[in-house]
C-alpha cells in the first residue's frame, strides 16, 4: 500500500519503550507512524525497522517537543506529505524526581516543558490539521501520579496532572470538530527504568498492586490503538487508568 494513502499518525518520545510500543502498534492497525524523537535516532531506526519487518510503515521525524518553532516546522513538514493527520499521541516525558526541599528551578523547568508545555504546543498544531478534516484523535499519556501523586515527584506529577486537565478542555473545546481527546495514565510498567530495579524493589512495588504485576508497554499500547481508532469514536474527554488497580 502506498504509504500516502495510509492516515498519519505522529507519536512522541517514539524511540524506546511506551512510545515505541505505540508507535508499533499503531502501524499494524494501518497507520504511516510518525516516529518523533531527539537524541536518540539508533533506537528510533530500530523502531522503524522493527514497523517495517511486521508489515507496517512509518518515518523518523527528529524535533524538540518542548521547543515552539521546531514544532511548528515539524507540523508544516507533515501537512505537505499528502495524507492526514488522523492521530496525535503525546507521549514525550523525562522525570528528575528528588524532595521538594532540594527541588532546583531548573528542573521544575525541564520538567513542566518537556512533559506539559509540549504537548500543548504539540495539540496546537495538530488541531490545525484536524480541524480541517473534521477527525482526530489525540492520546494524552499522563501517569497514575498524576491522579494519586508521589513523593519526590512534585514536579513530574504536577506535569502529568496538568494533562489531565488539558485533556478535559481541548475535548470540550474541540469536540464539534469530531476531534477527540483523551488521556491514559500507566502506573509501574516494565521499561529500562524498572529493569534496573532490583527484586526486593520490584516485589515492594507489586506489593501495592493488586493484579500482582508490573504491566508492559503493549498494555498502554492497546488502549491508545483502541481510542485513536473507530471503536472509539464515542470516547472523549476521559481518562483512562493501565495501572493493574494500584489507583481506583
Amino acid at each position: 500500500m502506498n504509504t500516502l494513502t495510509k492516515p498519519l499518525a505522529l507519536v512522541t518520545g517514539a524511540s524506546r519503550g511506551i512510545g515505541a510500543a505505540i508507535a508499533q502498534e499503531l502501524a499494524l492497525n494501518g497507520y504511516h507512524v510518525l516516529i518523533n524523537y531527539i537524541s536518540n535516532e539508533a533506537k528510533a531506526h530500530e523502531v522503524a525497522r522493527a514497523i517495517e519487518t511486521a508489515g507496517g510503515s512509518s518515518e523518523l521525524l527528529r524535533f524538540d517537543v518542548s521547543n515552539e518553532a521546531e514544532v511548528t516546522q515539524a507540523f508544516e513538514q507533515i501537512a505537505k506529505k499528502g495524507a492526514p493527520l488522523q492521530v496525535l499521541v503525546n507521549n514525550a516525558g523525562i522525570s528528575e524526581d528528588g524532595l521538594i526541599l532540594r527541588l532546583k528551578k531548573e528542573s521544575l523547568d525541564r520538567t513542566l516543558q518537556t512533559n506539559l508545555v509540549s504537548a500543548v504546543l504539540c495539540a496546537k498544531e495538530a488541531a490545525k490539521l484536524m480541524m480541517k478534516s473534521r477527525n482526530g484523535s489525540i492520546i494524552q499519556i499522563s501517569s497514575v501520579v498524576g491522579e494519586m501523586g508521589n513523593a519526590g515527584q512534585v514536579s513530574y506529577s504536577a506535569a502529568k496532572a496538568g494533562m489531565i486537565g488539558m485533556t478535559k478542555s481541548l475535548a470540550r473545546e474541540l469536540s464539534s470538530r469530531n476531534i477527540r481527546v483523551n488521556a491514559v495514565t500507566p502506573g509501574y510498567i516494565q521499561t529500562d527504568m524498572t529493569d534496573a530495579l532490583t527484586e526486593t524493589q520490584k516485589s515492594a512495588i507489586t506489593q501495592n498492586i493488586p493484579l500482582g504485576y508490573l504491566g508492559t508497554p503493549q498494555d498502554i499500547a492497546h488502549v491508545v490503538t483502541f481510542l485513536a481508532g473507530p471503536k472509539g469514536r464515542y470516547i472523549t474527554g476521559q481518562v483512562i487508568g493501565v495501572n493493574g488497580g494500584l489507583y481506583i
